[in-house]
C-alpha cells in the first residue's frame, strides 16, 4: 500500500452491537498505509467534504463498484485446516469414531510438504473467495506443514491464528498420529509461536500463533498443564474443542470429575484471547466462568447438527457476557461460506427456541428463549468475531484494520437482489440472507486489495 491516506467510498453496512445494524450511505472510510481506519464520516459530518476534497486533489478516493455495498470481512472462528480435502464426505460416523476412521489419517497425510502446499494453498484462497479475511486454523501435530499453513495465509493476504494441534494421550490417540510425549508437543508449541513471530518483520502481525490442545481427551494432564503455562508465559492465543458432544462431557467427568470447562480453567487454558469450540453442552455454570475469564465461543451450527445432535443457546452465552462468534468447523461442517454457516445459526436457533416435538404443547416444546435475529447473527460472523479472537476487526471504526468485502447485488448466479422500493434495512437483510461467494466483487485486508481466484476458478 502507498504511505498515503486511501478514502474508500460507497453504501456499507455494520454491527457496532449485537442488535443494531448501521447503515452508513455515501459514507467515506479513511485507511492509512498500515490498514487502519483513520475516520468515518458521512454527509453532513463535519469533516466529510473536506476528506473527500482531498482525497479527489490526491487521486486517492477508491468508491466501490457498481451496485455493490461494502460490509466487514467475515471472521471464521473455527477451521480444520488439513481437513478441506474431506469437505462434503465422510460425516457418517460419531465424533470418537470419525477421527479415528477418517480423521487422524487424512491428518496424517501431511507430513508431505508438496501436499500441504497444494492443499493449504488452495484452502486460504477459497476461503478469501468466499469473504473470510480472517480465519482461525487449527493445524497438524508436525510443525513443518503448520508453518507451510501461515506462509500461505501471508502469501495469499489472510489475517489467521493458527495452532500446532498437541495431542499425546496413546489411550485416545494414534501411535502414527500424536505427539510423542507431553515434553516434545510443548517443546514444538513454543517452537511454533517462535516461527510465525520470525515470518513476520515489523508492524502489526497478520497471522498470530495459538496454543492448541486438541481437546481434553486427546491430551495428557501433563500436556494440559505445560500448555497452559505456555498460554501464561507467552500471552498467545488459546484454541481447543470444548464440551461438543455427550461422548466429550462424559469422558472429562470420568476422568477428572469436573467439566471441560473447569478442567481447561484449572489446567491454565481459560485466557482472554481463548476460542473454545462449540460448547454445546457447557452449563450456567461453566458460562459464569467463561464470561469471568474472557474467554469466547466459537458457534458452529453445522457441525453441532452432525457431532453433538445440538444447538449451543447463543443468547443465552450472549446475556452472561460471553464473547460468541462463527465458525464452520471445517470439515466437521461441509459449507466453507460464514454467510451460510450465519444462516445455519439463524435456522438453528429458531428451531431450538420454538422447540419441534409435535407431541408437546408449543408452550412446553422448547427453550422459550429469544432466538436469534438477522442483525445478530451478522454480528456473530463480524464484530462478534473479530472480539472473540481479541483482534482489531469486524466493524467500521476508527482504529481497526480495513478488513472489507464488497457485495454486488443482482449478480446472475446469486439471489441477492435489490429494488428502488428496498429501504437500507431492507437490503441489509437481504445481503445476509441470499449473497453467496459469486457476489463478493472485492476483498480487502488491512487495507490492501486482496486476489481472490482460487484453483477452482482458475
Amino acid at each position: 500500500m502507498e504511505n498515503s491516506t486511501r478514502v474508500i467510498c460507497g453504501i456499507a453496512f455494520h454491527t457496532l452491537e449485537r442488535d443494531v445494524m448501521t447503515p452508513l450511505v455515501d459514507c467515506a472510510i479513511a485507511v492509512d498505509s498500515a490498514g487502519t481506519i483513520q475516520s468515518v464520516t458521512t454527509p453532513g459530518d463535519k469533516n466529510h467534504d473536506g476528506i473527500l476534497a482531498r482525497a479527489e486533489a490526491d487521486g486517492t478516493v477508491f468508491p466501490v463498484p457498481e451496485d455493490c455495498y461494502l460490509v466487514p470481512g467475515l471472521v471464521d472462528l473455527h477451521i480444520h485446516a488439513p481437513q478441506w480435502p474431506q469437505l462434503g464426505k465422510a460425516l457418517d460416523a460419531p465424533l470418537e469414531d470419525w477421527l479415528l476412521k477418517y480423521t487422524f489419517p487424512l491428518e496424517a497425510k501431511f507430513s508431505d510438504r508438496d501436499y500441504a502446499f497444494e492443499v493449504y494453498d488452495d484452502l486460504v484462497a477459497t476461503l478469501l473467495a468466499q469473504g473470510t479475511t480472517t480465519a482461525v486454523y487449527f493445524g497438524l501435530v508436525d510443525l513443518e506443514p503448520n508453518i507451510i499453513l501461515a506462509e500461505a495465509c501471508l502469501r495469499h493476504g489472510q489475517r489467521a491464528v493458527i495452532g500446532k494441534v498437541a495431542m499425546d494421550d496413546p489411550a485416545t490417540c494414534p501411535d502414527y498420529y500424536r505427539d510423542p510425549s507431553a515434553s516434545d508437543a510443548i517443546a514444538q508449541t513454543r517452537a511454533f509461536i517462535d516461527a510465525v513471530a520470525a515470518l513476520q518483520k515489523g508492524g502489526e502481525p497478520l497471522v498470530h500463533a495459538a496454543i492448541t490442545p486438541r481437546f481434553v481427551p486427546s491430551c495428557t494432564d501433563d500436556l494440559l498443564h505445560g500448555l497452559g503455562a505456555l498460554a501464561q508465559q507467552t500471552g498467545a492465543h488459546v484454541q481447543t474443542h470444548c464440551a461438543e458432544s455427550d461422548w466429550e462431557v462424559a469422558y472429562v467427568r470420568d476422568r477428572l470429575g469436573k467439566t471441560d470447562t473447569e478442567a481447561l480453567k484449572d489446567f491454565g487454558l481459560l485466557t482472554d484471547k481463548t476460542i473454545l469450540a462449540h460448547s454445546n453442552f457447557v452449563t450456567r455454570s461453566d458460562m459464569s466462568l467463561l464470561a469471568k475469564t474472557g474467554s469466547s465461543i466459537a458457534h458452529c451450527p453445522l457441525s453441532n447438527a452432525y457431532f453433538a445432535n445440538a444447538v449451543l443457546p447463543v443468547t443465552r452465552a450472549l446475556e452472561h457476557g460471553i464473547k460468541v462468534g462463527l465458525g464452520t468447523d471445517i470439515s466437521g461442517g461441509f459449507s466453507p461460506s460464514l454467510f451460510d454457516t450465519a444462516r445455519y445459526a439463524l435456522t438453528a436457533s429458531r428451531c431450538a427456541c420454538a422447540g419441534t416435538n409435535p407431541d408437546q404443547l408449543a408452550a412446553e416444546r422448547g427453550t422459550n428463549e429469544t432466538p436469534l435475529t438477522t442483525t445478530e447473527v451478522f454480528w456473530l460472523a463480524t464484530k462478534g468475531g473479530g472480539e472473540a479472537a481479541a483482534l482489531p476487526v469486524g466493524a467500521f471504526e476508527k482504529g481497526m484494520q480495513f478488513d472489507a468485502i464488497a457485495v454486488q447485488a443482482g449478480h446472475a448466479t446469486s439471489g441477492f437482489r435489490c429494488s428502488d422500493a428496498d429501504t437500507m434495512q431492507d437490503i441489509f437483510e437481504k445481503l445476509v440472507l441470499n449473497a453467496n461467494a459469486a457476489a463478493i466483487a472485492k476483498v480487502w485486508v488491512a487495507g490492501e486489495t486482496i486476489e481472490t481466484t482460487s484453483k477452482q476458478g482458475r
